[in-house]
C-alpha cells in the first residue's frame, strides 16, 4: 500500500466542485467588504487629480496669456 491508499476516499468530482463552491463564498464576502474603501480611495484619487490638473492648466494659463496694447496714432 502507498502513503495515499491509509484509510482515504477517492476524490471526486462532487467533493471538488462543494469546495470550490466553499471558498467562493468566503471570497464574495471578502470582495463586498473590501469594494466599499476601494471605491471611496477611487474617487478621493480622482478629484485630486482633476484639481491639480485644474491648478496646472490655470498656472499655464496665466504664463502665456496674451497682452495686447492698442495705440491711437
Amino acid at each position: 500500500m502507498s502513503d495515499l491508499d491509509l484509510g482515504r476516499e477517492a476524490i471526486n468530482r462532487d467533493d471538488i466542485q462543494a469546495k470550490f463552491e466553499e471558498l467562493k463564498h468566503s471570497l464574495d464576502g471578502t470582495a463586498e467588504a473590501a469594494r466599499t474603501p476601494a471605491l471611496a480611495g477611487g474617487i478621493v484619487v480622482l478629484a485630486v487629480l482633476v484639481a491639480l490638473a485644474f491648478m496646472l492648466g490655470r498656472r499655464r494659463g496665466r504664463a502665456s496669456r496674451t497682452v495686447v496694447e492698442v495705440r491711437r496714432v
